[in-house]
């Protein structure tokens, strides 16, 4: 194939896309998009835009990262600076139309931001303080047109590529510094050396693509915003690799990131980036995509090989490891979906450009999906080294309402909780370990002063003891006995010793577990212990939940004198258990609350007459 008319063509269609005389209107129609209702925005801007007889282009894209403000829509006028707005409507369009298109008056309300063109997007304020690499066409291109990655240099990372030797291509990623980006951060190029070298035919390639994480949505973001990019790097990982054979090991819970997956890849197989003898090299290479039943456990990479081989989905002991003995027992490589996406970015610019952000050990940046009590969720890129202070409130712009920062989850239900004392601290591999928590795939769950560190660790160690394939004793029990330990001191059971026993058990359950599920499941735990221990304290010996979030340690009262009788609380209980007429103080029958809150959430905010008390009612009468 011409590879210049190949691109030439691809850029035309680009340029009279985004600089013809046309307006241009793009939809993020990302699962996050969907649904906030960007299907039935599309729908009623093209209803609208045939109504008024408009001649314009209308495209549709993947997730920005701005998660908050879905749905969003583009519109660019040409010669005129292109506009990003936010929480669109359906209602919102004819007028949007009318003003913007027809008009040339932008609204200001949902205006988020202003850039010359839509491909100059991350250079709007509202992206400040983050560096997209990874993530560059997500939010700008077409997942579902080829074309629009080939106009911003898709591909041309494999072409060079293949004019490399294998271990040229290797040398390329080693002096960019990639690490794997699936949680455990071991250097991309010694893993791919390891498989090269290593005896037996055929190699294979795996792109971990499972992503159980609660709250996690990275990978499923970059799938669903840009395919091309996981399969461009897939491509290169073969051919560096020896392996002609891909498998994409996909959850089925991602039906969107799938769909766009199968379309891209009948895509790169009609332009010859995927199949046999790719662009004339000699070199072959074929990808399937195996869906998974979503099983957390097949995150972890033997049983994640296991599961595409049709077995049960189980880890095994290493080593052998799978760069010497994997998929069928051959040698195999895997590595998950941002990895593999920046794999391709690396070659299309060069290992310098990777490099040159990030830390001495964690070159690069790094995607995470920012959710929890933070004002702005999303999906965020930053060089590693960034401080968690920055990514919660510079880029997430801090904790809502009256409320203070309390705690970030990092890694997932693998990963530690950091408090606010260590707000400063660097994100990267070595700085997070230190603090006894890990990177992960990137989740960070953020968490306001409303939150009982000792039910959240309850929580994340309850997903993963349920997750547990069950093979190891360390981990099938282990888990248990803590979980146990845990749902006492949050009902007010817990025992003296009971701190110093979950330490003792969590560490035998690192140390012991066969798989990564089980080395990190304590993590959860053993961080709360170490950051907020008092409130462990709080809960065995004296009996309260200062956060107010478990409910046999708490108890609700009506403040006589901020009562007025409006009877609202009253009127919202639904186990009738509050006394009082009308214009009357009112008062809870205590062993008839069922401390659901309804009370503290009916009582007008100015009265605030009904309060969440720490402790059981009958400690505090004695």
């Amino acid at each position: 194939m011409d590879t210049d008319r190949l691109y030439k063509s691809a850029s035309d269609k680009w340029s009279g896309l985004h600089d013809g005389d046309d307006p241009l209107i793009m939809v993020g129609t990302a699962t996050c998009g969907r649904s906030a209702g960007a299907l039935d925005v599309l729908e009623k801007i093209r209803e609208a835009v045939r109504e008024k007889n408009i001649r314009c282009n209308i495209a549709e894209t993947g997730c920005v990262g701005l998660c908050y403000a879905e749905p969003l829509v583009y519109i660019a006028i040409p010669g005129k600076h292109a506009i990003l707005y936010g929480n669109i409507t359906p209602k919102m369009i004819p007028g949007l139309i009318d003003r913007h298109i027809l008009n040339n008056l932008p609204c200001g309300d949902h205006a988020l931001g202003s850039v010359g063109r839509i491909p100059d997007l991350f250079e709007a304020p509202v992206f400040r303080s983050q560096e997209r690499k990874v993530l560059n066409n997500c939010g700008i291109i077409d997942p579902g047109d080829i074309d629009h990655y080939l106009a911003r240099d898709g591909y041309r990372g494999l072409i060079r590529a293949l004019g490399l030797s294998a271990s040229g291509v290797i040398d390329e990623i080693r002096d960019s510094g990639l690490r794997g980006r699936g949680g455990a951060g071991f250097p991309v190029w010694k893993k791919w050396q390891f498989c090269r070298n290593a005896e037996g035919s055929p190699k294979y390639l795996v792109c971990n693509a499972d992503e159980g994480d609660p709250g996690a949505f990275m990978n499923r973001s970059l799938l669903e915003g840009d395919p091309h990019a996981l399969i461009e790097g897939m491509i290169i990982a073969g051919y560096a690799t020896g392996a002609s054979m891909g498998y994409i090991y996909c959850r089925a819970e991602y039906p969107l990131a799938l769909k766009r997956l199968r379309q891209a890849i009948g895509q790169a197989e009609k332009y010859n980036f995927v199949g046999n003898n790719i662009f004339d090299s000699g070199f072959d290479f074929h990808i399937k995509v195996k869906e998974g039943a979503g099983a957390f456990v097949c995150g972890e990479e033997t049983a994640l090989l296991a599961s595409i081989e049709g077995k049960r989905g189980v880890p095994r002991p290493r080593p052998p490891f799978p760069a010497v003995s994997g998929l069928w027992g051959k040698p195999t490589v895997i590595n998950n979906v941002e990895t593999l996406g920046c794999v391709a970015k690396i070659l299309q610019n060069g290992p310098g450009w990777f490099s040159s952000s990030g830390t001495g050990e964690s070159k690069g940046t790094k995607s995470f999906s920012l959710v929890g009590n933070v004002k702005r969720t999303g999906l965020i890129e930053v060089p590693l080294g960034t401080t968690l202070r920055e990514i919660i409130f510079d880029i997430g712009g801090g904790i809502p309402g009256n409320r203070k920062f309390k705690a970030v989850q990092t890694g997932g239900p693998s990963g530690g909780c950091v408090p606010a004392a260590l707000l400063d601290l660097n994100v990267d591999y070595e700085s997070l370990a230190e603090a006894g928590t890990i990177m992960g795939s990137g989740g960070l769950v953020v968490m306001d002063s409303g939150a009982c560190m000792v039910d959240v660790a309850r929580y994340f160690l309850d997903f993963a003891r349920k997750e547990s394939c069950g093979k190891c004793i360390p981990c099938r029990l282990g888990t248990s006995q803590m979980l146990e330990i845990l749902e006492d001191i949050v009902s007010g059971k817990g025992k003296p010793g009971d701190i110093d026993l979950l330490c003792k058990i969590g560490e035998g359950v690192k140390k012991g577990s066969l798989c990564g599920l089980g080395q990190t499941a304590p993590n959860p735990v053993l961080t709360t212990i170490r950051y907020f221990r008092h409130e462990y304290e709080s809960h065995i010996f004296n009996h309260k939940c200062t956060a107010g979030v478990c409910r046999e340690l708490i108890h609700f009262r009506i403040i006589e004198e901020d009562c007025t009788g409006c009877r609202a609380c009253a009127r919202a209980c639904p186990t009738d258990a509050i006394e009082g007429s009308s214009k009357e103080v009112h008062a809870i029958i205590q062993h008839e609350c069922i401390k659901c809150g309804v009370c503290v959430e009916s009582c007008p905010e100015k009265f605030n007459a009904v309060r969440c008390i720490p402790g059981k009612p009958e400690k505090l009468e004695a």
